[in-house]
């Protein structure tokens, strides 16, 4: 994150519900608004994977892939128990 020691004043207009989401944000995680702000600018990155070389992205669409394979036959074990639970309260 940005060093506190270069800090400096800008002004920006923003909506009045931008400034209670940032406020509320804020509140909740015990620092400044103006940090809030900070850490939003910093996490910003316009391109997302776009600037990853090819290898790279393949490996992360594979890991994510895996991840939604995974979660999907979860899902469905569960659907199929509770098809089946179904399938007994009638019978």
């Amino acid at each position: 994150m940005s060093s506190q020691s270069n800090l400096v004043r800008k002004q920006y207009l923003v909506s009045e519900e931008n400034i209670e989401k940032v406020e509320k944000i804020a509140s909740s995680q015990g620092t400044s608004a103006a940090n809030i702000v900070r850490q939003a600018i910093d996490a910003y990155d316009p391109h997302g994977a776009g600037e990853m070389d090819a290898p790279d992205l393949m490996e992360l669409v594979s890991e994510k892939l895996k991840e939604a394979v995974t979660a999907t036959k979860k899902a469905n074990r569960k659907v199929a128990k509770a098809l089946k639970s179904l399938d007994t309260v009638k019978t």
